[in-house]
């Protein structure tokens, strides 16, 4: 039996669309959540940014940018304020992308996390526990991963002696 779900497109830059529709709220499985207007302005500024810095004009200007500051250092006799000014607006440049980047980091680790619980629960032979293990303290998750490395290493044990079983009555 197929679910309903509410159809969300994507663009490439992982964020949703801009189209006045989405703009206030976004629909899941039928239900609406409304969206405080800062936070949804901040999201969308996050994705278009982020979308902007990976492109290759982007890295363009960048250069550019650095060049055009290299050519006026004997104009400006390669002054204090002039070592200033690329300082600074890289300084600034580094400050902000750093926020906008982890907003986008952020987004798609919890876009992965509902995936892979939305998988864990579909799969009837997998344990649920493991589709919160986001919420597990550092200790909890090595343990949990200890207890899967055996796991992993007897399944690995059983599968040779499966294999040593069938090249001998090869």
């Amino acid at each position: 039996m197929a679910s309903k779900r509410s159809k969300v497109t994507v663009n490439p830059n992982g964020c949703t669309p801009s189209d006045p529709a989405s703009r206030s709220q976004r629909t899941y499985r039928g239900a609406s959540h409304p969206r405080s207007t800062w936070s949804h302005l901040f999201s969308e500024l996050a994705c278009r940014t982020a979308h902007f810095a990976g492109h290759p004009l982007a890295f363009t200007l960048a250069v550019l940018m650095i060049v055009v500051w290299a050519v006026t250092g004997p104009v400006f006799h390669y002054s204090d304020t002039w070592q200033l000014v690329i300082n600074t607006s890289t300084t600034i440049i580094t400050f902000l992308m750093v926020f906008l980047i982890q907003h986008t980091q952020n987004r798609d680790t919890l876009a992965v996390q509902v995936k892979l619980a939305e998988l864990i629960i579909a799969v009837k032979q997998a344990q649920n526990r493991l589709a919160t293990v986001e919420d597990l303290s550092e200790e909890e998750l090595e343990a949990l991963h200890e207890e899967y490395r055996q796991r992993a290493e007897q399944t690995l044990g059983h599968l040779n002696q499966r294999r040593a079983k069938l090249k001998r009555a090869g």
